[in-house]
């Protein structure tokens, strides 16, 4: 259980913050970003949820999202520990002695990347094929899904250059749970959109 006692610490003052592992970086450090924005777009969640916890015709949607608003959390602590090579296997003993169990952290899971694929395949069952692009908009639970979606995609950009970066690991899972993720908000957008009906589809060239 995480307890909060006091909430400003003047450890950031000078512009610098720590990892879960209590190493200090800068703020603007790459990996700090990435999981800004995973905060960010669970904070846009939350803000489609104003819009689907209180209708009826939401509650399958509105408890996706809550467990979606979880795994962000849980995304989150997994992203403020860096990965360690050694991660799961149990650390070299004194000879007589029991090896020591390595610390488990929080991770993102396989099972959580294909959860949201179930779901998506559900809400996308219900749904008449795309016949071009649409456009952000509808229903105000919808708008809110697509904006939530974009958030998404750039923590998802982020954290493929995080991956890139030398010295600087990230599991698979964290990395496929936000590709899919946005995959859900997508699909979930027409969901809310009255079941794809009040999608506003893209002409190409329109205004010429």
């Amino acid at each position: 259980m995480v307890a909060l006692t006091r909430i400003y610490t003047r450890g950031g003052d000078e512009g610098m913050t720590s990892l879960g592992t209590g190493e200090r970086r800068k703020k603007q450090d790459l990996r700090i970003e990435t999981y800004g924005t995973v905060d960010e777009t669970n904070a846009a969640i939350g803000l489609v949820r104003i819009h689907t916890a209180e209708d009826a015709v939401y509650a399958k949607l509105d408890a996706m999202l809550l467990c979606i608003q979880n795994d962000l959390f849980d995304l989150g602590a997994d992203l403020c520990v860096p990965q360690d090579a050694t991660e799961g296997k149990e650390s070299t003993a004194a000879a007589g002695s029991e090896p020591a169990p390595a610390p488990v952290h929080l991770r993102i899971l396989p099972v959580q990347v294909e959860r949201l694929e179930r779901e998506i395949d559900m809400m996308n069952a219900a749904l008449e094929p795309l016949t071009s692009f649409i456009l952000p908009g509808g229903t105000p639970a919808a708008a809110a899904l697509h904006l939530a979606r974009t958030i998404a995609r750039r923590a998802e950009r982020l954290l493929c250059g995080l991956r890139d970066m030398p010295g600087e690991p990230v599991g698979a899972p964290a990395l496929a749970y936000l590709n899919r993720l946005s995959d859900f908000l997508f699909v979930a957008a027409r969901y809310a959109n009255l079941r794809g009906n009040g999608d506003i589809l893209w002409v190409p060239g329109l205004n010429r």
